[in-house]
């Protein structure tokens, strides 16, 4: 094995060039903005941030597009990028300012370097904690991967202050405006950074700041020059060698999900799977704009093939079986998409609090070939929807309780015996106000006061138009609107618990909820319903008599909606499980 220094700017153009290819065996580019972000203040800094591992071969091995576009050549040479394809495609991105394609959709990482940071270490944790992306998208926040959830509230001088301790941050209209936020990607394009430094009010060449705005730009250039450390793999060993060594080297770094890494193993012994189960997932968001991830896709053939979810069961289960377990997922998961979507009126997986509904959903109309009588339909809404209120696979190990299920399933058991497993668990299936106290946007009953209010026939406060996921153009995409406005409460000692609780949040579109920016209800809430009639209100349990709605009393105003919002949500579940 060859071990070699290679800067940043070399590897992007190896990147660019085709040289580096990706293996089947690698998977999408994940990384969100922010985490772009925290490589480059790394890099500015001059920390370590791993190495790069290539394989330089001659043998036919499938391979996959990259996530930006690459120019290859016939004079190329040929190496398969086995570790480093997350760092090396945002640095491309960033340093040549192109967009990333992601699921079909191209978007550029804009990151903003502040020319004022202070010195010293970094301030604040690095590490995001998903790369899970929701459509529905709250109300008075940046825009996507915005840094601070609460930014948009703020004054320019409120928001400069907010930010002024970071080095670099995920680009926003409202910090790109500011004279010392400068676009990295304009700098690395730019031959000199003499206007970098006028735009941040440098006039005279003896001013010091001057001096050392220009050190920094030139410090934050030499992030080309960063060198990482490259091992590059024989031409001799087999890609059956090739995928043991990448499966070890993630699974040691725990830097892949095991699902990855089952997956790897997978197409080394079957050619084209990534093709298949990239297919399969382009025609669900095709047809029914349900993204099923790609590890979720391995996990069913997992649970087909083997009856059980666990990944371990890959290397000692056979191709046949495996690819018998494929066919069988496919039209398990084509029916748990719909029965999402026409019988739950859940539209989008955003809406579930777990995916491991639909491997259990995909499991029961495997076993039941495809005949589920009215009772038992019944049955398995009530089950899923109070299971995904509650959170049924998002408590413990989730494998374990999906093990749980399957078993039952599996077994021929019935909805009935799911809903008991359910009463173990949680001791009662209806929803009390005292459950919403102090629950937000990431709570799993988040998604069915969407749900409830959706079905009790909310309606955008503007357009009139009904709640949908589905909803063309940006404008009119479904988000959440503070009733009381955070700022407002913020400002009269509120705590952010009580602030951002589902009791005061309204579903609205996009372009409503920034007609309404910070206005306290007492303001909006009249015209509203002057112009939607009263029904705007009531439909989200929001009080007509809105002029009470005061901030003295903020808090009798949570435990009412509580008591209402609760009410709706078993309503709702009752509705649906046929029971009135």
């Amino acid at each position: 094995m060859q071990k070699s220094d290679y800067s940043v700017s070399s590897l992007v153009d190896m990147y660019k060039r085709g040289e580096l290819r990706l293996p089947e065996i690698q998977r999408h580019y994940v990384w969100r903005a922010t985490r772009v972000r925290d490589l480059f203040d790394s890099l500015y800094r001059g920390y370590p941030s791993g190495s790069i591992l290539m394989w330089e071969t001659d043998e036919p091995v499938q391979t996959r597009d990259a996530a930006i576009a690459q120019n290859p050549t016939a004079f190329a040479g040929r190496k398969l990028l086995l570790d480093g394809q997350q760092r090396l495609t945002s640095l491309t991105s960033v340093l040549n300012g192109e967009p990333v394609s992601v699921r079909g959709r191209k978007r550029p990482i804009d990151i903003l370097f502040n020319l004022d940071h202070p010195d010293g270490p970094p301030v604040g944790a690095l590490e995001v904690e998903s790369d899970e992306e929701s459509p529905i998208t709250p109300d008075d926040e940046l825009a996507d991967d915005a840094d601070d959830p609460e930014a948009e509230d703020d004054s320019a001088s409120a928001l400069a202050e907010r930010f002024n301790k970071r080095t670099f941050v995920v680009a926003s209209k409202a910090l790109a405006a500011l004279p010392n936020w400068v676009s990295v990607s304009e700098v690395f394009k730019s031959p000199n950074t003499n206007t970098f430094v006028k735009r941040a009010g440098i006039t005279d060449l003896d001013d010091p700041r001057g001096q050392k705005i220009s050190d920094r730009l030139a410090k934050l250039k030499k992030i080309a020059e960063y060198p990482y450390v490259v091992h590059v793999l024989h031409r001799g060993m087999s890609y059956e060698e090739i995928t043991e060594i990448f499966v070890r080297v993630n699974s040691l770094g725990a830097k892949l999900r095991s699902s990855d890494l089952a997956l790897a193993q997978m197409t080394s012994r079957w050619p084209k799977l990534l093709e298949e189960l990239e297919a399969f997932q382009e025609e669900c968001e095709k047809k029914s704009g349900f993204t099923i991830d790609l590890g979720q896709l391995v996990r069913a053939i997992v649970v087909f093939a083997t009856r059980q979810c666990l990944f371990r069961a890959v290397s000692s289960t056979s191709v046949d079986a495996l690819k018998q377990g494929w066919n069988e997922a496919k039209e398990g998961l084509n029916f748990a998409i719909n029965f999402l979507r026409a019988n739950a009126g859940i539209e989008d997986e955003s809406l579930l609090s777990s995916p491991m509904f639909l491997h259990a959903l995909a499991a029961i109309n495997h076993v039941r070939s495809n005949k589920i009588a009215k009772d038992e339909q019944n049955a398995i809404l009530r089950w899923l929807l109070v299971a995904n209120a509650r959170g049924r696979y998002s408590r413990g190990s989730t494998e374990t309780l999906l093990n749980e299920d399957l078993k039952v399933i599996f077994g021929g058991g019935q909805a009935g015996e799911l809903i008991d497993i359910l009463k173990r668990q949680f001791g009662r299936l209806v929803i009390e106000p005292g459950d919403l106290q102090g629950r937000g946007a990431n709570s799993p009953l988040f998604s069915l006061a969407y749900l409830a209010l959706k079905d009790a026939g909310a309606k955008d406060w503007f357009s009139g138009l009904g709640l949908s996921l589905t909803h063309q153009g940006r404008l009119h995409f479904i988000q959440w609107h503070h009733i009381f406005p955070k700022a407002l409460l913020r400002e009269n000692g509120f705590e952010t618990g009580e602030i951002n609780e589902i009791a005061n949040m309204a579903f609205i579109t996009g372009q409503t909820n920034r007609r309404l920016g910070r206005k306290p209800p007492s303001e909006y809430l009249e015209d509203i319903v002057d112009k939607q009639g009263v029904a705007a209100l009531s439909t989200q349990l929001v009080p007509t008599d809105f002029k009470a709605l005061t901030v003295a009393s903020y808090r009798q105003f949570l435990a009412d909606r509580r008591v209402a919002l609760s009410a709706c949500m078993n309503s709702f579940i009752n509705k649906k499980a046929g029971g009135g």
